[in-house]
């Protein structure tokens, strides 16, 4: 059998509570060039039996114990088929029905990462805006020193070009694997202004803001230099300040 364009990846941990919705738009994706791969870390609840009632095609189910989400990631490089992993956890979307669709369009140029835009819900689906950071058209692994400019969920990479999540990260293994996959990229393709993601803001990266905005900075500090980092973050506090004020 060929190998399938895009591998949509979700990683599950007693998330009954959340993932009907994530499953709800992989199966109603107009694009049906995927394997859906669910990764989970051996639930006690209901998770894998909202899975199986989903019956979204090409589905496969791996559940066992694993270190957390990026380790769950790691085994998820190794266990993926298609040419590009979408993340798409519990509780996040695809925007529309179509948003796999625009994906595939880009794909057939082989860039090595298609990104776009992200929207954020609250629990009941709502849109309660946009990110504050904004997808730029052009992207390089320097537009990362400025903050996580593409939402992870809308960071499409080829496997590839995919190092393994570093561990030593509880919080934000992402953005330090965004930039080391965008610093490995020789093409990138922006699917454009409408949002491809619906982000659930609530995840665990949320709950532990202030862990993750520390790990974030020893990031910077070692790809992008200590003292650009340090000035550069006065920059974030001052914007930081005019987004409440606002």
């Amino acid at each position: 059998m060929m190998k399938p364009t895009f591998s949509i990846v979700t990683v599950t941990w007693n998330a009954a509570q959340v993932i009907a919705p994530t499953l709800a738009s992989v199966k109603e994706q107009a694009c049906r060039d995927y394997e859906y791969l669910v990764v989970d870390g051996q639930s006690t609840d209901d998770t894998l039996s909202l899975v199986r009632a989903a019956a979204i095609d090409n589905t496969r189910i791996v559940s066992e114990p694993d270190g957390g989400l990026y380790d769950a990631m790691n085994k998820a490089i190794g266990l993926a088929q298609g040419e590009y992993i979408i993340w798409l956890n519990a509780g996040d979307a695809f925007a529309t029905p179509g948003s796999l669709a625009r994906m595939a369009v880009l794909a057939q140029e082989h860039p090595d990462v298609i990104y776009g835009q992200t929207q954020l819900v609250n629990n009941e689906r709502q849109v309660v805006g946009k990110r504050h950071l904004t997808a730029p058209e052009k992207l390089t692994a320097d537009s990362f020193k400025h903050g996580m400019l593409v939402c992870h969920q809308a960071f499409v990479a080829k496997r590839e070009v995919m190092p393994q999540y570093d561990l030593q990260y509880r919080f934000s293994a992402d953005y330090d694997w965004c930039i080391k996959v965008l610093k490995a990229s020789q093409s990138n393709a922006y699917a454009g202004p409408e949002p491809l993601i619906n982000f659930l803001d609530e995840g665990t990266t949320s709950r532990n803001h202030k862990a993750s905005l520390k790990e974030r900075y020893r990031i910077m500090c070692k790809n992008y230099g200590t003292l650009p980092t340090m000035f550069r973050h006065l920059g974030f506090a001052v914007r930081h300040l005019l987004r409440k004020f606002r």
